[in-house]
């Protein structure tokens, strides 16, 4: 299933900017059922009744919002969702008698508990997930600018409101769809080499046996990450 949802991650990505930078209704309700997929995809595979329900509900809704002009307006709220999603997520995991997000990571790839971390470990890998909800909340608030204030078929123009800021749809899809994932990994891969000089000795040698182990945590692991 892994691989499925590889597939599907970079398939909506596409989709979605595509469908922004086009207008097309078409491609905006191809994205959105790319989305509920990857949501769905470990349910219908094993399979569950209840998953092929849901599926049957949703894609009866898309096709019927696919022949209306407010199939491009879900798309818009994905973004500023997702984002607010994930920096809730990490910012929960800060809350006293909860384990840093971050820090639950690192001491499962050192093979121990939260606890048997050095101090230093601790305190880096809780700063690290203060500083990951600090950037995924300030590109929910982007994003959400972004969807209000786009034109012609942003949030406000739709309701009849002159845009502050006026972006074409084609440009904030592009800053939306693309430009935060490829942030994400930008702050990704400079963290990953500030962490090779403040911990020089660590349990995997490079990036891509930093990426092999941390796929080898297992689906429980992750399963159970956010919780």
């Amino acid at each position: 299933m892994a691989w499925l949802r590889l597939l599907l991650l970079p398939a909506y990505v596409a989709l979605a900017h595509y469908a922004g930078a086009l207008q097309s209704p078409l491609l905006a309700v191809l994205a959105l059922a790319d989305l509920v997929l990857l949501v769905l995809i470990e349910p219908l595979v094993k399979p569950r009744l209840w998953a092929w329900l849901a599926l049957a509900v949703v894609a009866a809704g898309l096709a019927a919002l696919s022949r209306t002009p407010l199939a491009l307006l879900p798309l818009l709220l994905v973004p500023p969702l997702f984002t607010a999603i994930f920096a809730w997520c990490f910012a929960r995991s800060l809350r006293a008698g909860r384990v840093p997000l971050i820090t639950k990571v690192v001491a499962a790839l050192y093979g121990t508990t939260p606890e048997g971390l050095s101090p230093r470990h601790r305190g880096y890998t809780r700063g690290l997930t203060a500083t990951w909800a600090g950037l995924l909340a300030a590109l929910t608030v982007l994003n959400l600018v972004l969807a209000l204030v786009a034109v012609p078929g942003g949030i406000l123009p739709r309701l009849g409101v002159d845009s502050p800021w006026p972006i074409t749809e084609a440009r904030a899809s592009l800053i939306a769809n693309v430009g935060n994932y490829g942030l994400l990994i930008g702050f990704s891969v400079a963290e990953y080499l500030v962490r090779k000089r403040v911990f020089p000795v660590r349990p995997y040698g490079n990036v891509f046996d930093f990426a092999r182990r941390m796929a080898a945590l297992g689906p429980a692991f992750w399963r159970d990450f956010f919780r």
